[in-house]
């Protein structure tokens, strides 16, 4: 199974922006589609955005479309979540995971905080 490390989270203001980062540990990682997910404080785990094994397909939840991009880089074998005009409530842990469609279909790793004051 393919193993990720998310990073790049952290706190920022209203407005900002974050890129986030999920490194793969396999040079199979090129074989799969990927989605971000998140779980705001209290809340469920959510869907965000997904891309396909090559990058020419994305999906995007209506709460992110227009301010997230997903894209990925499979000679680096990362996926990058690049978060512009963000809001208070996209406060969340945010995860990738390896997805077969909506749903995900590897192993939750610890994600990363986002956190957006205002």
């Amino acid at each position: 199974q393919v193993q990720l490390v998310e990073s790049g989270g952290g706190l920022v203001q209203a407005g900002g922006s974050l890129r986030l980062s999920c490194a793969a540990s396999e040079r199979t990682f090129s074989s799969y589609n990927m989605g971000w997910f998140r779980q705001p404080p209290g809340k469920e785990r959510e869907f965000v955005a997904r891309i396909n094994w090559s990058g020419e397909s994305t999906y995007y939840a209506d709460f992110v479309k227009g301010r997230f991009t997903i894209s990925r880089d499979n000679a680096k074998n990362t996926v990058y979540l690049q978060m512009n005009s963000l809001k208070p409530e996209d406060t969340a842990v945010y995860f990738c995971n390896t997805v077969r469609g909506f749903t995900a279909s590897g192993g939750w790793g610890q994600g990363t905080q986002v956190t957006v004051s205002s």
